[in-house]
């Protein structure tokens, strides 16, 4: 009876030893470890779409190919934007010659002006002449030296000198009034080639849009364009993938998030790579949970209300992909530890 005794005793210190260790190894360790398996690896993926619609002509690059920034994706015909641009250079032509032409004819009118200025002066020294022979004429008559015909011939000229005297006065404001027209006309055409250039610009623009260059280094995802369709200003035709800016999207329960900070270091385990631990940090937190960026938001002011712990998502860096480069791709599952007691940085 004693033997058995004293194994159950043994028994039982043992397992007092292995709680102690576990308890002893939560309180130093375990109690200072966040984790979670509901975590991704997420890209920011960018859809290219076209500024402009058309066929599609040339489809540069295949599912899952690699490119560089600027790389050819895709052409679009280019000839009716080709057509576009060749008229908007003619508009840009046309009002560069109004307003050239425009240019010429204030000169001339400014010559014109300065003629008929100098016709006023002399119409005004005319009619000065014609005022002083018929003074001469009047008094000669009152004298009766010269006939009642001479006086009225003398007022009939003078007459005549103040008529022209008027007429060129007139003459002057006319070409003066031509002039402001011009500059009016100078105004609007100028508005014009504005509008020309612009469109100008615009019709580069869509030429240029024709071809689709990649906005970054990636893989190409979801390819959807094919030669000879005609494709709109908007649709999505292709995704660029940067699969050397990749991280990892963890949803914690908010009764995690209590002593989380960013900075602090993470560790990450890829489901599909099991055994290859990678290390990373903690860089934001999410603004509000996941369930606020829903479609449909949760209304908990209506009906009845049962509590729901709620996930606020997390954002992890790599600090490295070691031997995983170029093989982690948005969508795989992985797990992550993040230790709360590394330095972090608040806020």
């Amino acid at each position: 009876m004693a033997a058995p005794k004293k194994v159950r005793i043994v028994v039982l210190c043992l397992a007092v030893l292995v709680a102690a260790g576990f308890g002893l190894r939560w309180w130093l360790h375990g109690r200072f470890i966040e984790r979670t398996d509901n975590a991704y690896i997420r890209a920011e993926i960018t859809a290219i779409t076209p500024r402009v619609g058309g066929e599609v002509v040339e489809v540069a690059v295949q599912n899952n190919q690699g490119v560089k920034k600027g790389d050819l994706l895709l052409r679009i015909d280019r000839s009716d934007y080709e057509a576009r641009l060749a008229n908007a250079r003619a508009a840009v032509a046309q009002r560069e010659a109004a307003l050239a032409a425009n240019t010429e004819q204030q000169a001339l009118q400014e010559t014109l002006v300065v003629e008929a200025r100098a016709a006023l002066s002399a119409s005004q020294a005319e009619a000065t002449r014609q005022q002083q022979e018929w003074t001469r004429a009047s008094t000669l008559v009152k004298e009766g030296v010269a006939s009642p015909q001479r006086l009225d011939t003398a007022t009939a000229a003078h007459q005549s000198a103040r008529a022209q005297v008027d007429r060129s006065s007139a003459g002057v404001k006319a070409a003066q009034q031509q002039i402001t027209a011009l500059i009016a006309d100078r105004a609007r055409i100028a508005a014009e080639l504005q509008a020309a250039q612009a469109s100008l610009k615009l019709a580069e623009l869509d030429l240029a849009a024709t071809e689709l260059r990649a906005p970054r280094d990636g893989a190409v995802g979801d390819l959807a364009a094919r030669v000879g369709e005609r494709v709109s200003s908007g649709l999505r035709l292709l995704s660029i993938v940067p699969l050397d800016a990749v991280y990892v999207e963890a949803n914690f329960k908010e009764t995690q998030l209590t002593n989380m900070q960013p900075g602090q270091q993470v560790t990450i385990e890829i489901d599909a790579y099991p055994g290859q631990p990678l290390i990373g940090h903690l860089q934001s937190v999410s603004p509000a949970s996941g369930a606020e960026f829903a479609l449909l938001p949760p209304d908990n002011a209506t009906g009845n209300f049962n509590k729901i712990v709620q996930r606020v998502p997390v954002k992890i860096t790599f600090d490295s992909f070691g031997a995983l480069a170029s093989r982690l791709r948005p969508g795989m599952s992985v797990e992550v530890e993040i230790d709360t007691r590394t330095g972090g940085t608040a806020g």
